[in-house]
């Protein structure tokens, strides 16, 4: 059975749609999936980058790629009343949710990406996170100093490991970031030969030719 771990951010819509089309590309395969939340802001502070959303070009592509591939993958979509917006409630409230191994179950994150992602409603709106909380009914105070320490320590892992982005799935030590990299996954976890080959370690010994100034 492999282990995989799935880290993610509820701001980013990527996330969302991975999280549902991961069942079907895992169908087949003997795994178990770990649903760990992390603060995708932090992700973006230690690489010196801006999020899709802070780049208003990009934000345009990004909401119209991401409502076509739902369409395209048949995935309930709708973007919610404002975006990006705050998520540390709602990374904190599944966290709260976690189980006996530390982290939340596959029910409590779908019950809160579908309260971004579906209905086209406030992710942030107060009323709304106390209807969410209360349905989930948290086992720890999503506002304790504890479930503050597990998001850090979560974001911190992440971070160790070199991830840069959500989703990112990792198995047997490789990062698959993305969406459009769950085929890659999924032929991993058939046993692709080309996973046996150079090429994943030869993409990393690659020398910089020039590094942009300023």
């Amino acid at each position: 059975m492999k282990q995989i771990d799935f880290y993610f951010d509820f701001i980013s819509p990527y996330a969302y749609l991975a999280f549902e089309h991961l069942p079907e590309v895992l169908r087949g395969h003997s795994h178990a999936v770990c649903y760990k939340p992390v603060l995708f802001a932090a992700l973006l502070r230690q690489h010196g980058q801006l999020g899709p959303a802070e780049i208003a070009p990009k934000r345009d592509w990004t909401y119209r790629q991401v409502a076509w591939l739902a369409h395209r993958h048949a995935i309930d979509f709708q973007l919610p009343a404002a975006h990006p917006f705050n998520p540390l409630p709602l990374l904190r409230l599944a966290l709260a949710c976690s189980g006996p191994n530390g982290w939340p179950n596959r029910f409590a994150t779908e019950t809160i990406f579908h309260h971004v992602w579906r209905g086209g409603m406030d992710a942030a709106d107060p009323q709304r996170l106390q209807a969410v909380t209360a349905q989930l009914g948290p086992v720890r105070d999503p506002g304790g100093a504890d479930v503050k320490a597990l998001l850090k320590a979560s974001t911190d892992e992440a971070l160790a490991l070199g991830l840069f982005g959500v989703p990112t799935l990792v198995v047997d030590g490789r990062l698959f970031w993305g969406f459009d990299a769950l085929p890659m996954l999924r032929d991993y976890l058939a046993g692709d030969a080309w996973y046996a080959g150079p090429h994943w370690e030869a993409a990393a010994a690659l020398p910089v030719g020039i590094r942009r100034q300023g």
